[in-house]
C-alpha cells in the first residue's frame, strides 16, 4: 500500500475545499462524489438526459486542475455559467461538457477521466454510485412527519431528521471507487451538507462496507456553524456532537481516527472529546475559517492541519 494515497468523500463546495487543501500534500488523491443533485443546472440536465448530475463532479475536477496556465484557464472555463434569459442561462460549461460525453459514451467514468486529462487534473474524480441517485428524508415537524424528496429540497428542509434514504436503495458502487478506498492510506469525510453530501456515502452498501473494512485512517471534518438564512445549510445550528451522532446512526461500525472541528463551534469540549474517543478517534480543534464570521473553511489552514496529522506518512 502506498504511504500517501488519500480518498476524499463528499460533494459540493465542502469537498472542493478539502481537495484544494489535500492536493498541496499528495498527488495520489481520489475524490468520490455524491451523485444525487437535482437542483439548478444539474437538475435541468438530469430532467433531459439519463445521466449523473454533473455539478459536484465538475467542482471536484476544477479543484484538482493542473497548477499551470493550461489547467487554471480550463478550470475557469469549466466553472463559467452562461448569462442571459434563454434556455442556456445558468448552465456551467463543465456541466454541458460532461453531459455531452456521457450522452455519447456508455461509461461515465471514462468521460470524467477524459475531462481530467484535459484539465491536467491532480488525482482522480469518481462518482459515489454506479447510477444517479435521489435523496429522500423524513423530518418531524410540530404538525407531524413529512417526507421530502430531492437533494435540493432536503438541503432546504427544517425539522428533526427521522430517517434518510437514497433511491434506488442499495445501489451498486463503482469498482474504481471501492479499489481506491481499499488502497487508501487516509480517508476524509466532509465538510459539506451533512444529509445530502456526507451521509449518503454511508447508504451505498458496498461503499459503506469498504469504508468500514479499509485499513486507512479516517478523518472527519465537521461543518462550521452558520446562519441557515445565509447558507441554506440544513444543519445550521446543529452541534458537532449531532454531526457525529448521525454518522454513528447510519454506520455504527465505522471508526474514526481524527475529528477536525473549528474552535468557534465547540461549546462543550469535554463532551465532544469523549464522543470522538468513543468512536476510536482523537479530537483536533483549531481556527479553520477563512475569516472571522466566514461560513467557509480556509484551504491553507486545512492543509496545515492535514500536514500535522499525516506528517508521519505523507511527504509534502
Amino acid at each position: 500500500m502506498s504511504g500517501n494515497r488519500v480518498v476524499a468523500l463528499g460533494g459540493g463546495h465542502g469537498l472542493a475545499t478539502t481537495l484544494r487543501a489535500l492536493r498541496q500534500i499528495t498527488h495520489e488523491l481520489t475524490a468520490i462524489v455524491t451523485v444525487a443533485d437535482n437542483g439548478g443546472s444539474s437538475g435541468r440536465l438530469r430532467d433531459e438526459f439519463p445521466i449523473f448530475p454533473p455539478g459536484d463532479l465538475r467542482m471536484a475536477l476544477a479543484a484538482l486542475c493542473g497548477d499551470d496556465d493550461w489547467g487554471r484557464s480550463w478550470a475557469q472555463i469549466m466553472q463559467y455559467r452562461f448569462t442571459g434569459e434563454g434556455s442556456m442561462q445558468g448552465h456551467a460549461v463543465g456541466n454541458l461538457l460532461l453531459a455531452a460525453l456521457w450522452d455519447r459514451d456508455n461509461d461515465p467514468v471514462e468521460g470524467l477521466d477524459r475531462v481530467a486529462s484535459l484539465l491536467k487534473v491532480v488525482g482522480r474524480v469518481l462518482p459515489m454510485a454506479a447510477v444517479p441517485l435521489d435523496i429522500e428524508a423524513t423530518f418531524i415537524l410540530p404538525e407531524g412527519a413529512v417526507v421530502i424528496r430531492g437533494q435540493a429540497q432536503v438541503a432546504a428542509a427544517r425539522g428533526e431528521l427521522e430517517s434518510l434514504r437514497i433511491i434506488p436503495e442499495r445501489p451498486s458502487a463503482r469498482i474504481e471507487a471501492l479499489e481506491a478506498i481499499r488502497d487508501a492510506r487516509w480517508i476524509t469525510m466532509g465538510p459539506g451538507s451533512w444529509f445530502t453530501s456526507v451521509l449518503p456515502h454511508l447508504l451505498v452498501p458496498a461503499q459503506r462496507q469498504a469504508l468500514s473494512s479499509s485499513a486507512a485512517k479516517r478523518i472527519i471534518l465537521l461543518n462550521l456553524d452558520a446562519d441557515p438564512a445565509v447558507t441554506g445549510d440544513e444543519l445550521a445550528g446543529s452541534t458537532p456532537q449531532q454531526h457525529l451522532a448521525w454518522i454513528s446512526q447510519y454506520a455504527p461500525e465505522l471508526r474514526c481516527d481524527y475529528v477536525i472541528v473549528d474552535s468557534s463551534v465547540v461549546s462543550n469540549h469535554l463532551e465532544l472529546e469523549n464522543q470522538v474517543m468513543s468512536m476510536g478517534g482523537t479530537l483536533i480543534v483549531g481556527d479553520l475559517r477563512e475569516a472571522p464570521g466566514s461560513v467557509h473553511h480556509d484551504p491553507e489552514k486545512l492543509t496545515s492541519v492535514f500536514r500535522h496529522i499525516m506528517s508521519d506518512s505523507l511527504v509534502g
